[in-house]
């Protein structure tokens, strides 16, 4: 992974109808090799998706909680585990799910369109499975930043926009 690319990632990921020509100018390629490179990335699974951010509230889905949860010890844990994994991935209402170090297990994101419906899918997923010991649920009151992107050009990106530091040079009149 060179610094072009990860420039490439950097503008792309967070906005994947970017035209080549922008992004070309701004990493100083022509708009057909940033189109060669994103296609590697893709072929290479550096880009693993591109998808579309959707607002929860306009699609009738406002409520978003993490749910922090810790596993049934048993004689054959990773089996439990590997059942509630395949679970949670198949669940529509589940937009992440991780493993995690600490007091819990796994921590997951999950949408719901009312409270009632989270109450529901509650009692159905952990409440009734004899792999869950016990749950938490904190419900989100502000997004305070939702995203998915990686710092893949930290660097870069900082010091384009940053106000230089040090010595003011005076142009020539």
């Amino acid at each position: 992974m060179d610094r072009i690319n990860r420039k490439i990632l950097a503008l792309f990921q967070h906005d994947t109808r970017r035209i080549a020509n922008s992004i070309g100018a701004e990493v100083g390629l022509s708009a057909a090799a940033v189109q060669r490179r994103l296609k590697r990335l893709r072929l290479s699974g550096a880009i693993r998706a591109e998808i579309a951010l959707l607002d929860g509230r306009a699609v009738g889905i406002p409520i978003t909680c993490i749910v922090m949860l810790t596993m049934v010890s048993r004689p054959a844990p990773a089996l439990s585990l590997e059942r509630f994994r395949r679970r949670m991935r198949d669940l529509p209402d589940v937009q992440q799910c991780y493993q995690v170090t600490g007091p819990s297990d796994m921590v997951l994101v999950v949408c719901t369109g009312s409270m009632e419906e989270y109450g529901e899918f509650a009692r159905k997923w952990f409440e009734s499975s004899e792999d869950i010991a016990r749950y938490e649920t904190f419900v989100v009151v502000d997004r305070v930043k939702v995203g998915l992107s990686l710092p893949v050009a930290r660097d870069e990106l900082e010091t384009s926009h940053m106000p230089h530091k040090g010595k003011i040079s005076k142009r020539p009149r």
